[in-house]
Formats: C-alpha cells, sequence, structure tokens
C-alpha cells in the first residue's frame, strides 16, 4: 500500500494518506475558492436586503442612507477584525448603498 501509513493517533480509526505539501496547497486553495462563493453570495444577500431597507425608510419619507447605523456597521466589523475590518466594512457599505 504505497502512499498510506497505518500510524493512528488517538480517535483515529482509518488509515490516512500521506499529503504532499503541493496537495495541501491545492485542497486549501479549492477550500478557499467555495468559501469565497459563499461570501460572495452572502455579500449579494445582505445587497438585496440593503435595498429592501432602503426602499422602505425613502418610501416613509426618510433618507436612504442612515448614518448612524452605518457607524454601528463600522464599529461591529473594527471590534471583530481591526483596521482591516473597517475597510472591509467601508466596502461592504458602499456596495449595499447601492447606486446614488
Amino acid at each position: 500500500m504505497s502512499g498510506h501509513h497505518t500510524t493512528r493517533s488517538a480517535g483515529e480509526n482509518t488509515m490516512s494518506v500521506t499529503t504532499t505539501p503541493e496537495q495541501l496547497i491545492a485542497d486549501s486553495r479549492t477550500r478557499i475558492d467555495a468559501l469565497d462563493d459563499r461570501i460572495i453570495g452572502l455579500i449579494q444577500e445582505r445587497m438585496a436586503v440593503s435595498t429592501v431597507i432602503q426602499d422602505a425608510r425613502i418610501a416613509s419619507g426618510g433618507r436612504r442612507v442612515h448614518l448612524s447605523r452605518e457607524m454601528e456597521v463600522l464599529s461591529h466589523w473594527s471590534d471583530a477584525l481591526g483596521k482591516p475590518g473597517t475597510a472591509l466594512a467601508m466596502t461592504l457599505l458602499e456596495l449595499c448603498r447601492g447606486r446614488v
């Protein structure tokens, strides 16, 4: 059984396949691509929900953009991810504002 080893660690019940660094990188990149697709889908969903909120706000005589809410969003992302989180939130807010 070349390419296999039978060393078992605690909790491992099956033989594991020896993975090369190249295979690990390729598999990880495939996983990143799948995660990116999910993230993009979530952003598109967020954009649609933001449009619903903006339309309701405008229909009731309000403004399309609610700055204090945007500050809450920025703070949330900054608290979770630091300065890069703020940059991500700014981009997300820009995407979700729709066309001005």
